[in-house]
């Protein structure tokens, strides 16, 4: 069946005259790397084969789906998939569980509408014949139901609730918890993850695959939790990955006041590492601050995009290069959280005793182009990695506040997800554009730019009636910082308040080559008041 549905999608792209790929993709395995009116936050990333290719093998992607705007999180959990060979190609392969029926198919709730689904996890399961199980772990946290786990012969689903009770037609039986994760080991022996503001974790019931393993206990404060004194300081977010001989635990951290100048925050995602499934784990440190940890022109450390949030992701090696899955916070709340990924180096030193050491990503819109964003090539502002205001931005869970610029929701209709694929707008404005304000975007790849000819860089805006300027800069928005502005465009209040491109011609462009950032900063007369909205951006020969 599930075949059949994405023979179907092909062909449906094909009578509409849009691809697959351009339909379904942001733009080039840029971040946020999916669709900018999907929300898939809390990414576990796997490399499975794939069913329908035997031979073949896509990376799947399992989180959570904030489809309820107004809250966390969704009812239902989708998984998005591409070919290990193309990482831009990202294919929907739709609701793989919903929790809304219990053991005899009556509804879990009076409403009907089922359970909230948060930050899930899988594992595959291979038995001696060589077929393949998975077992998928919704994390529904309603009341009694803490623990479900459902099973399919496909990493695409459908999955199917395998842990009843015996008891309760609308119980399950299962000692996982708040965001669940689960691994199984070389050897066949399964060990489980969870916990909120503390670590567990223990042996799993091979058998069962939700319960622990008869004769053993979960070991408590795995690591240690932000309220206690060492530098694990868990928060949340459970993950777990096997590398090589050791076991690495990836989680979301609560930094220290103060830590690298800045307020706390549990927007990082850090790891830790063993010898062992279940400790002692040894710190290891950060893996990416969705917060895009900077500083400003006097050195300062400041936040250059979402000030404060929440984070969850994992590690996974494609074709010999590891990336680091995670999410950002899209408009003002914490409700509208994008995937996210980034190129990573993991060295392991094997044998007792040994190192995992993972590098810190950065924050970026390059996603999986890790060459750079091709100039010429038309993005959507949404995919801007830095933004600040002439202020610092000021979180207050779960909303913030913003003094400049920031990326804005979507969501095909701009109220809800049941507009279809191929109308559905692929775009995230950048708003809030005030005198002081900056948004950049890094890296672009200027190998690709044709420097030896005069180009232009056109904006797509809305002006909203406030005068101004945007100065375009190059590698720095500061000029004390090595930034060279290389063009500017002027704003009339009497614009037109509709969409349009307006085109701005560069110079100093001639002989450069690599990876450049580009940085628009905004500046007005008039305080506090958006010059326009930002939708899309591109390079171009010169007419």
């Amino acid at each position: 069946m599930k075949k059949i549905i994405h023979y179907i999608n092909r062909i449906a792209c094909t009578l509409s005259g849009i691809s697959l790929a351009t339909q379904l993709n942001t733009a080039n395995g840029a971040n946020p790397y999916l669709p900018l009116w999907e929300y898939i936050p809390d990414g576990e990333p796997y490399v499975f084969e794939d069913p329908d290719n035997p031979g073949k093998y896509r990376v799947y992607v399992y989180g959570s789906h904030d489809s309820l705007i107004k809250e966390y999180c969704g009812r239902e959990q989708v998984v998005w998939s591409a070919p290990i060979d193309n990482l831009n190609e990202w294919r929907y392969d739709g609701i793989i569980f919903e929790s809304k029926t219990d053991a005899n198919g009556k509804p879990l709730n009076a409403e009907g509408i089922g359970d909230i689904l948060y930050a899930p996890d899988i594992a595959e399961v291979v038995d001696k014949e060589g077929n393949k199980t998975y077992y998928f772990y919704p994390n529904n946290q309603s009341e009694g139901r803490k623990g479900m786990i459902a099973k399919a012969s496909r990493p695409d689903g459908p999955f199917v609730v395998c842990n009843w009770s015996k008891e309760s037609p609308k119980l399950t039986d299962g000692d996982l918890r708040f965001d669940p994760a689960v691994l199984v080991d070389d050897d066949g022996k399964v060990y489980g993850y969870w916990g909120f503001e503390e670590s567990l974790g223990a042996e799993f019931d091979p058998v069962t695959m939700a319960t622990v393993k008869k004769g053993t206990k979960p070991v408590k404060d795995m690591i240690s939790h932000y309220k206690q004194d060492g530098v694990f300081r868990f928060f949340e977010a459970s993950s777990i990955r096997k590398i090589k001989d050791k076991y690495v635990f990836i989680y979301s951290r609560k930094s220290d006041n103060g830590e690298w100048g800045l307020p706390t925050s549990n927007y990082t995602l850090a790891y830790a590492y063993s010898d062992n499934p279940l400790g002692p784990f040894t710190y290891g440190g950060t893996i990416i601050d969705g917060r895009g940890r900077d500083t400003d022109l006097q050195g300062n450390p400041i936040a250059t995009a979402t000030p404060n949030g929440n984070t969850h992701g994992s590690i996974a090696e494609i074709n010999g290069q590891w990336y680091v899955f995670y999410h950002r916070q899209n408009g003002t709340t914490e409700y509208a959280r994008q995937a996210m990924v980034e190129p990573i180096e993991v060295k392991v030193t094997e044998g007792p005793g040994g190192k995992v050491e993972i590098s810190e990503a950065e924050y970026t819109s390059q996603g999986f182009e890790t060459s750079g964003l091709d100039p010429y090539h038309r993005y959507s502002a949404g995919i801007a990695c830095y933004y600040t205001g002439p202020r610092k931005a000021i979180s207050a869970w779960p909303n913030f506040t913003f003094s400049g610029s920031y990326v804005q929701p979507t969501y095909g209709d701009e109220k809800n997800f049941e507009t279809p694929y191929d109308l559905r707008v692929n775009s995230n404005p950048v708003v809030n554009n005030t005198d002081g304000s900056t948004v950049g975007y890094k890296y672009y790849n200027f190998d690709l730019l044709d420097t030896t000819k005069d180009n232009e860089l056109v904006l797509n805006i809305k002006p909203l009636g406030t005068e101004g300027r945007i100065d375009i800069m190059v590698d720095s928005p500061w000029s004390e910082r090595g930034g060279r502005k290389i063009g500017s465009l002027t704003l009339s209040p009497n614009a037109k308040q509709e969409r349009t491109d307006m085109a701005v011609k560069l110079s100093g462009l001639k002989g450069m080559k690599g990876k450049h950032a580009i940085y628009l900063l905004f500046t007005s007369p008039i305080k506090d008041k958006s010059m326009c909205e930002l939708h899309e951006l591109t390079f171009r020969k010169a007419k």
